[in-house]
């Protein structure tokens, strides 16, 4: 779809793979660089383990960012929700 459209908004990585792999998040990056898509490799590498943020140069547009899944939470807020909890 990025390719049809010519452009993205940003880039967002999660999930254990997209959290923690800093070498797969440089090479998903490299492959995209039409869509002006960069990476910070200083903060690339302190993105990981649960450090959330912006990796791409603080001058690039579009954003690329790490956010940590946090699964367990959501599903404890939809079942106190469904339960009348919250």
């Amino acid at each position: 779809m990025a390719v049809a459209c010519g452009s993205v908004d940003a880039l967002v990585f999660t999930g254990g793979i997209g959290e923690n792999s800093r070498n797969i998040r440089a090479k998903t990056v490299s492959y995209l660089d039409f869509l002006g898509l960069h990476i910070d490799t200083k903060a690339n590498m302190e993105k990981r383990y649960g450090n959330s943020g912006i990796i791409s140069p603080t001058d690039s547009s579009p954003a690329v960012l790490v956010v940590p899944t946090n699964e367990e939470l959501m599903i404890a807020c939809d079942t106190a929700e469904l339960a009348g909890i919250l």
